[in-house]
Parts: C-alpha cells; structure tokens; sequence
C-alpha cells in the first residue's frame, strides 16, 4: 500500500504521488482512506512543510474509482449495505476529508486523465495546473451513481453551477484548454513542463512565511461557508496575532533594506 501512494519531502515541499500508473492510479482501495490521513496528518504536524505538489505517475492523474472492484464486488465494494457505507466513509471519504483538512497548500499537477472520483480529488488540490494531455470529466451518472465523492459541494465551486451540472448531468469529458476556459485550472502548459512549473510555483509558495501561509488558506476554506462578517472579524485577530511575530518584523525590515525575506515561521 505504502508504494502505491507516495509521500516524499525535498527541502520546504512534499511531493505526494499516486503510484497505480498500471491501472491509471484509480483510488479508494482498502486502506486508501488511512494512507491520506496519514500523510496529512504528518504534513500538518511538520512546520517546516510550506507546499505540496500532487501528481500521478505514468499517464493518469487518476481514473477515479476501481470499477474492477465495483464488478467484482471485492474490497470496500463488498459486504452488506451497512458495511460499504462504512468502507465508502474511511476509504473514499477518508481521502476526500483528508485532502480538505491539509494545512498547507497542494499544487496539483493533473498529468492525464482525471475522471469521476479522480477528478474530485483534483479539485481539491489549491492551485491546478494541467499538462495539454489532460482531460477532466465528472462521469458518476455513466456508472449509475451520484457524485459521491464531495464533488456536488466542490465542482460547482470552481466553475458555477451551469457547468457543473452539465459536466455531472452529460457525463462529458472536457480537454484542458476547456478546463481553463471553465476556470476547473489555472494553466496548461507541455507534458513536459508540467513538474518544472509544478516546482516553480511551490518553490513562491514556499518563500511566504509558513504561519501566515496556512492561515491564509484556512481563511480562504472557511469563507466558503460562513459570512462576510464573519471573515472579516476572524481577519482582525488573525492579522493582529500576525503582526506580533517575528516574521512580519522580518518583512517589514527586509522590505526597508531592500533585501529578500527569510521567514523562520516564528
């Protein structure tokens, strides 16, 4: 299990990678759910982490879930009713939550197909950006399902209610120049750029002070669903406890000597 989901760090960035390039990196596998919660739970725990980038290796991003499985009824498509609710809450929902509760911010660099449950677990990375071979699509109602996988709360999200109903209710698959169009990722660029502009972004992301950083996204999650007020009371505490540490004496002193920051994220 462990090398078919991969976590590795390189400096200040974590490179998180589904390994099933065989079978297109489809998910929700036994075990699946807990390997995320791992992986975030220690990402969040580590500081010194600023940015993770998120890929699949070989041609898929991620095929979404085993229909291998579905047909055979083996795994967490086994059992009673009340039996897959629970392996559909730890496995899939496990990577969905997981995924939603990191800190810090994902870098998702989409290198092929990203379908059905593999196109959720792509919208939830922070930043998309996608190779020219990339193509999205939210195909639940093709298998006879509802989007499951959060998808009906995120898709609509990213590119309005219109085109999300069209992408869940067709079961279309859109290209990448589409996605860009349709706002589901910010750039396109060659299959082979891909991870060097993967890193360049995380390397800008890393350079922000890690404190700041990850309250800024919480900031941005937590809007989602509460009101404007609300935020902006939460911003007043939040920018009062920042201005206290050292990093935004850092800043501020950097920015007088006309010198780069370097933030310690104290």
């Amino acid at each position: 299990m462990d090398d078919e989901i991969l976590f590795n760090k390189e400096g200040l960035i974590g490179f998180l990678t589904l390994n099933r390039p065989d079978t297109r990196n489809p998910l929700g596998h036994k075990g699946d759910g807990e390997r995320f919660k791992t992986i975030v739970s220690e990402a969040n725990a580590d500081k010194n982490l600023r940015c993770i980038i998120m890929t699949g290796n070989g041609k898929a991003f991620s095929a979404g879930g085993d229909l291998k499985s579905m047909k055979e009824k083996t795994g967490h498509f086994g059992g009673n009713p009340l039996q897959l609710r629970d392996h559909y809450r730890e496995s899939i929902h496990g990577i969905i939550k997981s995924l939603w509760n990191l800190e810090i911010p994902i870098v998702g660099a989409i290198n092929g197909p990203a379908i059905g449950l593999g196109n959720d677990v792509a919208s939830l990375c922070d930043i998309r950006i996608a190779s020219s071979n990339a193509k999205f699509a939210a195909s639940f109602l093709k298998m006879g399902l509802i989007p499951g996988d959060g998808g009906a709360w995120i898709l609509p999200r990213h590119v309005g209610l219109s085109r999300a109903a069209q992408l869940f209710f067709t079961g279309e698959v859109i290209n990448a120049s589409t996605a860009l169009e349709w706002g589901l990722i910010s750039e396109v660029v060659a299959e082979d750029e891909l991870m060097t502009r993967a890193n360049q972004i995380a390397g800008q992301i890393s350079e922000q002070p890690p404190q700041a950083l990850r309250m800024t996204k919480k900031m941005m999650r937590d809007a989602l669903t509460t009101t404007f007020d609300n935020t902006m009371e939460i911003s007043a505490a939040l920018q009062v406890t920042l201005q206290n540490t050292d990093d935004h004496m850092e800043a501020v002193n950097a920015f007088f000597e006309k010198r780069k920051p370097i933030f310690k994220g104290s």
